[in-house]
């Protein structure tokens, strides 16, 4: 079996030091790509689908966390270990799921544990098990909102009320708790209520920052649901879960990594 690594980290000294030390202490392994923003990353790694993938958490154009999610689909075998200089309650949440983390400065005798465990998990029998734990998408939800309140600890973000739409020539405003659904492409993201549709120019991404995690979910890398809106959970005969929702007729695809919150429906 051919051992290959992507590594993100836009500090060029550090990355170069990472590369070093990989080399020296699990010689196996080649390093196939390097990037120093999220969105070269993840391109990289959806193309290479490397065997681990070494991902700073904070990094131009997207953070290794969005970076994560996007290759739980497109490169769904690679392996994440995130690299940090954040706070400790970041560490402690990979502790409870992450393959691993590593702290900066790195230190050696760290990335030897942390290729150990990276050996293990990639000589595991279980091949049915997901590479990213099953609760990767709270963890990186909470953890956004926490990075947003810098070392000294989070500060409260006001979430959405109201959402400012157009409609032809008029600006609508429409409720956030009647919204169904929010379904985005590159450029745009559909608000979907049960009387009406619209377009906003707000990505995906600031929505979630935004609303109710508890309130809504996002169970696709293009959609976000509101809880209270799922009528009724279907799986194929591979098991993957479809969403239907009250009061309009579209099914929503659930994605793996997101799976799991529906594990008991």
């Amino acid at each position: 079996m051919t051992l290959t690594a992507v590594l993100a980290e836009d500090e060029t000294l550090l990355r170069q030091f990472l590369k070093k030390k990989l080399e020296k202490l699990w010689p196996e392994l080649t390093v196939v790509g390097e990037a120093d923003d999220g969105k070269s990353a993840a391109e990289l790694i959806g193309t290479l689908r490397p065997t681990v993938a070494f991902l700073d958490i904070r990094m131009p154009e997207m953070t290794g966390l969005e970076v994560a999610t996007s290759i739980a689909e497109t490169s769904p075998d690679t392996h994440v270990v995130f690299v940090t200089a954040y706070h400790e309650y970041a560490v402690a949440a990979f502790e409870r799921g992450a393959v691993d983390y590593l702290l900066k400065p790195l230190q050696e005798d760290r990335l030897a544990t942390t290729i150990e465990r990276l050996k293990e998990h990639i000589d595991s029998d279980d091949r049915d098990a997901p590479t990213l734990p099953d609760n990767m998408a709270q963890i990186i939800s909470q953890l956004k909102r926490d990075m947003r309140g810098g070392a000294g600890g989070a500060v409260a973000v006001e979430q959405l009320r109201w959402i400012k739409a157009s409609l032809g020539n008029t600006l609508k405003l429409i409720d956030v708790k009647d919204v169904l659904f929010f379904n985005s492409d590159e450029k745009y993201t559909r608000v979907v209520t049960t009387t009406e549709e619209a377009l906003i120019r707000k990505p995906l991404r600031e929505l979630l920052d935004e609303l109710d995690m508890n309130q809504f979910w996002q169970i696709h890398r293009g959609t976000i649901v509101n809880v209270s809106a799922i009528s009724g959970v279907t799986r194929d005969f591979r098991g993957d879960a479809t969403v239907k929702v009250k009061g309009h007729a579209e099914q929503l695809k659930v994605s793996r990594p997101f799976s799991h919150l529906f594990k008991q429906m």
